[in-house]
């Protein structure tokens, strides 16, 4: 059973705010629900409309949007409430009862050429996961069918998958201009056919030192205030531009003596040729622009 846990994010609109999961809440399209009448098709809509306050239900790929009534604020009730979904959600209790289960889900994945000439990204019309994974070989995709079916290609070396894109490394067999569309329509065939991309058991990048203001069943690893605020740093400024090319960075560790930042690289930018050099500088250029003598060093490790 999927284990879930609730990140609090506010919205440009104060009345609405995000309940961001862990896993894939619905698949087929997003949701809106104005009362409980409206709500019949989801359990989960018409439990929340039990709380006076609550206004709108938006359920969506990862989140569950809240617009309350002007009765309350949400500084005094978005902890109980996050706690309450999780309690739901935990229980394995349903969200939303979707329709035609039986009809492809309607998506467009098209391929993007990244810095890395190994590499290629997937882009999805859609939200396929909630977290990023990572897969080196055969052994390691046990818990995604979509990796286990790319790596049953001989040319294929690591998957990365994650949000809305998988990127795909490739060994040096083969060619992209051979490859590109049959891996696409691979991606876009097993995405369209709403089968789990990957499993309970699949272990996302990082879900060993969450920071962000969660909810869960158990508490998260707790980090010192100078590797909090890398940690932000890289969330707010590295991590998106890495995303746009198919990878991402993990911060790894903050050495207090030295000073130094250990960060890690995976997918497309691992094994680059040119993002250890690039990343690092930048990386580490910013960071020391931004929070002066507490870092001396920056290191990348490929993952």
């Amino acid at each position: 059973m999927k284990e879930y846990s609730i990140t609090v994010v506010k919205t440009n609109n104060p009345n609405i705010l995000k309940f961001e999961t862990n896993h894939i809440l619905v698949q087929r399209k997003n949701y809106e629900f104005k009362n409980i009448d409206n709500a019949k098709n989801s359990p989960l809509a018409q439990q929340l409309f039990h709380l006076p306050f609550i206004k709108t239900v938006y359920i969506s790929g990862d989140f569950i949007g809240l617009e309350r009534y002007d009765i309350v604020q949400w500084e005094d009730v978005k902890d109980e409430v996050a706690q309450q979904l999780v309690e739901y959600l935990n229980a394995g209790e349903p969200i939303v009862i979707e329709e035609d289960m039986d009809k492809p889900v309607p998506v467009t994945v098209y391929a993007e050429v990244t810095p890395n000439p190994s590499t290629m990204k997937f882009v999805a019309s859609k939200k396929i996961v909630a977290s990023a994974f990572e897969f080196k070989n055969i052994d390691e995709a046990r818990d995604s069918k979509l990796a286990m079916e790319l790596f049953q290609f001989p040319f294929v070396k690591q998957v990365f998958i994650d949000e809305n894109y998988v990127s795909v490394s490739k060994y040096e067999v083969a060619e992209w201009d051979d490859i590109n569309i049959e891996l696409r329509e691979v991606i876009r065939n097993f995405i369209a056919d709403g089968k789990e991309i990957v499993t309970d058991n699949a272990k996302a990048i990082g879900a060993e030192a969450q920071v962000s203001e969660t909810v869960s069943a158990e508490s998260t690893i707790e980090l010192d205030e100078i590797s909090q605020e890398i940690v932000d740093i890289l969330e707010e400024y590295v991590k998106p531009a890495v995303a746009s090319d198919g990878g991402n960075i993990m911060f790894q560790s903050y050495d207090v003596e030295s000073k130094t930042v250990n960060v890690i690289l995976q997918g497309a930018c691992s094994g680059c040729p040119s993002s250890t050099f690039t990343l690092k500088n930048g990386i580490e250029t910013m960071l020391k622009n931004m929070m002066g003598d507490k870092v001396n060093e920056v290191v990348a490790l490929n993952g």
